[in-house]
């Protein structure tokens, strides 16, 4: 892996013992980048983890994956950051996917109902895929009417992302090609 200031110039220069962000280029797609996550997100660290995505996005990375494994906490404020990042890089064309988020990190996005914002994958496959997926052929797939893998009940979705069935509640995750599953 190489030194985060190879990849971001000054990125380093800032450190916070609660927080530590490693910086990784996919060989796979250079267009996007991994900041793996370890330690948690709070009110006092926030700021931090603020200025280093930023720094992330004018250095020219708008297709961010988050790489949450060894995140072990996030708070409301914590999660505003997250979204904050999703402010950053939407208008330039890019997104964010979250990785390996740990069930209760997750809970939190979901309580405070921010989980169907983010594209959340399981492994590091999909979500550099993610990031390689042709906006022609989603448009040739959306708007899908399909049926809840729960209930049955016909849906329709006019992207990808993730809904939640109007019938039985169930969070239903449908990806940029069409592909429905429970999540």
């Amino acid at each position: 892996m190489a030194n985060n200031d190879d990849i971001v110039p000054g990125f380093n220069e800032e450190k916070d013992d609660s927080l530590r962000i490693t910086l990784e280029r996919p060989e796979e797609n250079p267009s996007c980048i991994v900041l793996y996550l370890n330690g948690y997100i709070d009110t006092y660290n926030s700021a931090f983890f603020l200025k280093r995505g930023a720094k992330v996005v004018e250095a020219g990375y708008i297709n961010l994956i988050l790489n949450c494994a060894a995140l072990n906490y996030v708070s409301s404020t914590g999660i505003g950051s997250f979204t904050a990042f999703l402010k950053m890089v939407k208008p330039k064309g890019g997104d964010v996917v979250l990785l390996d988020i740990q069930p209760k990190v997750y809970e939190v996005f979901q309580l405070l109902g921010f989980s169907q914002f983010f594209n959340i994958k399981d492994n590091i496959t999909d979500a550099i895929n993610y990031f390689h997926q042709d906006s022609a052929d989603e448009s040739e797939l959306f708007p899908k009417v399909f049926g809840c893998p729960v209930c049955s009940k016909k849906l329709k979705a006019t992207k990808p992302g993730r809904f939640r069935c109007s019938e039985c509640k169930s969070i239903i995750a449908i990806d940029s090609r069409g592909e429905v599953s429970l999540g």
